[in-house]
């Protein structure tokens, strides 16, 4: 599947913008889209231009390219893919969708341009500083004596030289520091102001309007400063997302402050919130009380600032991770053995209805808590797959007929598996979009918890703001429960989510749940 192309490109993306913003979401994130030869596209061949072949014309693009001086911006041309990235861009921004791109700056692809001078030329290239370079080759022997570093040692991953040599194997952690080379420093200012402001009018609502930054960690604070800087004169709203992950995998998680000051980025994916919220609500690897539950989030948001905790990005699934519904499928510890490869009893078929009962509780608390609500495309399809590249299997349009899914990675035996567009599925999800949209409190009001309940697995918050209130509600245990709380508004609440009826008793109202439910309570008329 590695080597698999199913031929998705920009145009695709232009087809689907209305059923994207069906969806009520108001960003989308898009994995790297430079020029790079593999799926993933974080191999890149070069940093300042959309892949080839996502655009219309490949051949006639790799020809533009060539006319290019890469190290000088003057040069710089918009190949059709560039151009139709534009389109997309637009297309999104007309429906007040914001537009995130997604760069390493840690490294590039060993088919880079400068990367392949500096193999090409040796001593003699300009680039013999933008690496981690241990030996060049020797012209005069019939050996390829040329080393270097690449990503945790992954050799089409060369990567970029910083000021500092880190083994992060043995652990990564905040540092300061910066990347040695100025001139690749300018190179990728010089693509992010491109893609910020395409045409260099100084009008920035032409471009992207903000970037993920990958393995964000393994590059000093000194150069993320600087970055920052670089990006806010050109755009001063333009929102950096930092990927901020392991620090010692698997079990230890990096702790994202340092890079959270308000000087690096505004916010970062939060696996923290998704490692402890998978844990209470799919009860795996054990039970996890409520008391618990709340006390992981406290100390998740301890020391934070509000604007960035409130920025953050709560994702559920990525590129990097078995998507939502086979992660929570496997009872397992989070993020480790989560393949077939990895572990022979991996369990690969579809979800079962339980599996999808947590998911709408995972859900309903991912958009009612603190932070930004993130979907990987496909998860509010129904979609399910394993760790890479099994959660990058091409997305379920209702309009395609797809053939049962039937084969096992391993060879073992399995029942086949219908694979169809979820639309029972994605009204779920969109509807809790729709509820987050409509409801502002959901986004900037503070949190309260208000019921924690460790015998009878309760647990409830507010999100307030002084003038109205959004009540939480989930019953994570296997037994109904009748669950009063206190109202900070006078009158009737409604059930946002399940039309559950809600009754009054003076300042309490109550909803009875059945196991393993939620429900979303506000004011009535609101």
């Amino acid at each position: 599947m590695q080597l698999r192309r199913y031929g998705g490109d920009l145009q695709g993306v232009l087809d689907k913008v209305a059923y994207i913003d069906s969806l009520g979401i108001t960003a989308i994130y898009f994995n790297p889209l430079n020029d790079a030869p593999s799926m993933h596209k974080y191999d890149p061949r070069h940093w300042r231009h959309i892949d080839r072949n996502f655009g219309p014309d490949p051949a006639g693009d790799v020809a533009r390219m060539a006319l290019e001086t890469p190290d000088d911006p003057k040069t710089w041309r918009m190949t059709a893919a560039d151009s139709l990235f534009l389109e997309v861009i637009e297309a999104f921004h007309q429906r007040g969708i914001r537009v995130i791109l997604d760069y390493s700056w840690n490294h590039t692809g060993h088919t880079f341009w400068a990367f392949e001078d500096l193999r090409r030329r040796g001593q003699q290239s300009p680039y013999t500083e933008w690496y981690w370079v241990d030996k060049l080759d020797d012209p005069a022997t019939p050996q390829d004596e040329f080393e270097y570093q690449g990503w945790f040692g992954v050799k089409d991953l060369p990567e970029i030289r910083e000021t500092e040599r880190i083994d992060h194997r043995a652990g990564i952690n905040p540092y300061e520091g910066d990347i040695h080379s100025p001139a690749v420093k300018q190179h990728i200012f010089n693509v992010s102001r491109h893609w910020l402001d395409p045409d260099g009018d100084g009008d920035p609502s032409d471009g992207v309007d903000g970037f993920r930054l990958d393995v964000a960690a393994e590059l000093g604070l000194g150069f993320w400063r600087d970055y920052r800087r670089e990006v806010r004169a050109v755009n001063p709203d333009a929102f950096l997302i930092g990927e901020v992950w392991w620090q010692l995998y698997p079990d230890n998680l990096l702790d994202p402050r340092p890079f959270l000051q308000g000087d690096v980025f505004d916010a970062v994916m939060n696996y923290r919130w998704y490692k402890a919220a998978r844990h209470f609500f799919n009860k795996a690897p054990e039970a996890m009380p409520p008391s618990v539950f709340v006390d992981s989030l406290a100390h998740l948001l301890e020391g934070m600032r509000p604007q960035s905790a409130y920025a953050m990005m709560n994702m559920s699934a990525s590129h990097d991770a078995p998507r939502q519904a086979t992660s929570l499928l496997n009872k397992n510890k989070y993020k480790f053995n989560t393949s077939p490869s990895a572990d022979s009893s991996y369990r690969v078929h579809r979800p079962d209805a339980e599996t999808f009962q947590t998911m709408e509780l995972l859900l309903a608390h991912q958009f009612t808590y603190i932070g930004a609500p993130q979907i990987y495309a496909g998860d509010e399809m129904g979609m399910w797959g394993a760790d890479d590249p099994s959660n990058r299997k091409p997305l379920i349009w209702p309009d395609i007929a797809f053939d049962d899914e039937a084969v096992h990675p391993l060879g073992h035996a399995r029942v086949p598996d219908p694979v169809r567009f979820n639309e029972q599925w994605a009204a779920k999800v969109r509807r809790l979009a729709h509820i987050r949209g409509q409801n502002p409190v959901l986004a900037s009001g503070e949190l309260e918890f208000v019921l924690v309940d460790d015998a009878r697995d309760l647990l409830a918050y507010s999100r307030h703001d002084g003038q109205t209130e959004v009540l939480a509600v989930f019953n994570n245990s296997q037994r109904p429960a009748t669950i009063s709380l206190p109202a900070r508004l006078e009158g009737d609440y409604r059930d946002l989510l399940g039309d559950r009826p809600v009754r009054r008793a003076g300042t309490n109202i109550s909803v009875e749940l059945p196991p393993r439910t939620a429900a979303i309570l506000a004011p009535a008329g609101r």
